[in-house]
């Protein structure tokens, strides 16, 4: 049974880790990956939320402003949750504070 199974000899183990400065050698990559998904995806993100959550505090009555939807419209009433738009004379709707995209400049709504 010997001539058709050959002996397996065992081979010496490979070294370990020769200190510290390999282990961070081995992470160094994973760690540069994160920084790069930081500063590239994660705070410009965080300022963009900013930036919105700021537009959204200092909205005022007669300002003109976009919705997530498109929809354009005037400011007429705040409220701490919902703002209501005139989108037209004599039509109103009432929207979500946060459905609000972009202010625009005045005078963006002209009157025919």
């Amino acid at each position: 049974m010997m001539l058709l199974i050959s002996n397996a000899w065992a081979e010496a183990a490979p070294a370990g880790p020769a200190g510290p400065g390999a282990t961070i050698a081995q992470f160094l990559p994973l760690i540069v990956i994160f920084l790069l998904f930081y500063f590239m995806l994660i705070r410009p993100q965080q300022k963009k939320m900013k930036e919105h959550q700021a537009m959204l505090a200092a909205l005022q009555k007669n300002d003109e402003v976009v919705t997530n939807g498109g929809t354009l419209g005037k400011i007429v009433k705040i409220g701490d949750n919902f703002v209501t738009l005139e989108v037209a004379d004599g039509v109103q709707i009432k929207v979500q504070r946060s459905a609000i995209q972009s202010l625009m400049p005045k005078g963006t709504i002209k009157k025919d």
